[in-house]
């Protein structure tokens, strides 16, 4: 067993403090009671709610010694030697009288056998202890071990319903590899409800376990979980990207023969707004068939100083315990292109480059944009992302295409309206106007008590300023930069 090893090295050591980040509790506290039987150590442990026990043998509980400073007091007066084990105790790490017993029992501690350990979630340790602490991390599960719980959760299911569990063995290769990044607890608990649900572990399942996965994972609100993106994959268009990601999709997956092939490390969409950036970077988690997080970039910042850059930490290790996944920026240039704040801007953009090169998690990065103008070069630059793909306005072809999907969502019949028509009429329209001239046409229709036909499209055509007549400008000079230094998505 790797963690007792390397659990009990610590202990054995001469640090005289450890802490144990976990929502394990119980495994951590019996991988100590082991360490402390085989090497004839007592071990205690202290709650607010129960006081001072021993947990190796049953001396009873200390009630007295359930106030923190009492409980510290004790420790530092103890002359016997052993593992001294506080649990959730970081609500009381802040007061300056048990950082200073803490201090004393450190230097007490320093050299022996002797431990305090600390086990919690999340431990805020006083930097005035930091030379003291050693940190250590629970293992989480590997392959084989998710490989066992799945044997083991459908043999108990068995026994405990009669009834034999159906296993497709595809999909439990891919529940295994989409388990991977939680703890032996949650994997337990996400497989257990897979199989309870049909009394089988098939392809249907997932979808279920990656969403239950992410509000696992996802604690902090800069990140979000983007439901039912499967039927973005049959989206119309976009030939060439699709043609792209479909070179690529075996190496992502890393199926088949890939060796000395790199991983595709994401892509950046640049156009103009309304023409579909979003929905490409939908179709492309769908084309995959992989979970589409979207991050929220803006949400990094916080009034406190350092935090941004924890909290993109956090949302990217998320997104790394996600994979195979894809990532979605949105309007990534609102984030990272810089402005009087103090460097933040600078050092996230550092940090999100750094892990750009260093990843080597299966997470697919699509980032859009709508102003090049505000992109810092460092992130444009080639060996960044794989591609820069343009989303112009849509052809007349296209804008009939829109039309009738606009339509039909509507449950509007068409019948009585030309297609071809209407694309003509509203040429330098985005996808996102053209399902607005839908909208208004059918107000018109409602109040005039009539039926949906050209003519009332083309009056809602006449009345609209389209974004491409409005700022000609400026998406002028984006499409001229684009012209030779992107690839059209179609």
């Amino acid at each position: 067993m790797p963690d007792q090893k390397d659990l009990e090295l610590l202990i054995l050591g001469h640090t005289p403090i450890l802490q144990i980040e976990s929502h394990e509790e119980k495994r951590a506290l019996n991988l100590l009671v082991r360490i402390a039987v085989a090497n004839r150590l007592p071990v205690y442990q202290w709650s607010v709610t129960e006081g001072l026990k021993r947990l190796d043998i049953d001396l009873g509980t200390q009630r007295h010694n359930a106030e923190p400073s009492d409980v510290l007091g004790h420790i530092k007066s103890a002359n016997v030697e052993g593992i001294f084990v506080l649990l959730d105790f970081d609500p009381y790490l802040s007061e300056p009288t048990n950082t200073r017993y803490i201090k004393e029992i450190a230097m007490k501690f320093d050299g022996g056998r002797n431990k305090l350990v600390f086990i919690s979630h999340k431990i805020n340790m006083p930097i005035s202890l930091n030379h003291s602490v050693a940190r250590f991390d629970l293992s989480l599960p590997n392959e084989e071990a998710l490989i066992n719980i799945v044997k083991e959760e459908a043999l108990s299911w068995q026994r405990e319903s009669g009834q034999k569990v159906s296993v497709e063995k595809k999909a439990v290769s891919r529940l295994v590899s989409n388990l991977k990044g939680l703890t032996f607890k949650d994997s337990r608990r996400l497989i257990r409800n897979a199989i309870i649900h049909d009394n089988a572990i098939t392809e249907s399942d997932i979808d279920e376990v990656m969403k239950a996965k992410y509000q696992l994972l996802n604690r902090d609100g800069v990140i979000s979980y983007e439901y039912d993106t499967a039927r973005f994959g049959d989206v119309g268009g976009m030939k060439k990207l699709k043609h792209w990601l479909h070179q690529r999709e075996k190496v992502f997956h890393g199926e088949g023969d890939i060796q000395g092939m790199d991983a595709p490390k994401g892509l950046l969409l640049l156009g103009v707004q309304g023409c579909g950036k979003s929905l490409a970077a939908k179709a492309i988690a769908g084309i995959w068939n992989v979970p589409l997080l979207r991050f929220d970039f803006a949400a990094l910042y916080d009034k406190y100083i350092g935090e941004s850059e924890n909290n993109l930490r956090s949302s990217l290790k998320t997104a790394e315990m996600m994979a195979p996944c894809v990532l979605w920026i949105d309007e990534i240039e609102k984030g990272i292109s810089g402005g009087n704040d103090d460097g933040t801007s600078k050092r996230i953009l550092g940090a999100f480059l750094t892990w750009l090169a260093e990843n080597k998690a299966h997470v697919f990065v699509v980032a859009t944009a709508n102003n090049i103008e505000d992109l810092p070069p460092e992130l444009i630059r080639k060996g960044r992302l794989d591609e820069i793909f343009f989303v112009d306005l849509p052809n007349a072809e296209i804008r009939k295409q829109i039309f009738s999907i606009h339509l039909d969502k509507r449950k509007v019949a068409s019948a009585n309206v030309n297609l071809g028509e209407v694309a003509q009429a509203c040429e330098g329209f985005s996808g996102a106007e053209i399902e607005q001239v839908v909208v208004s046409a059918l107000y018109a229709v409602r109040a005039g008590s009539g039926e949906m036909n050209t003519q009332y499209l083309i009056d809602e055509i006449k009345a609209t300023r389209p974004l491409s007549v409005v700022m000609a400008e400026q998406i002028g000079r984006l499409r001229e930069w684009a012209a030779n230094r992107t690839v059209p998505v179609d």
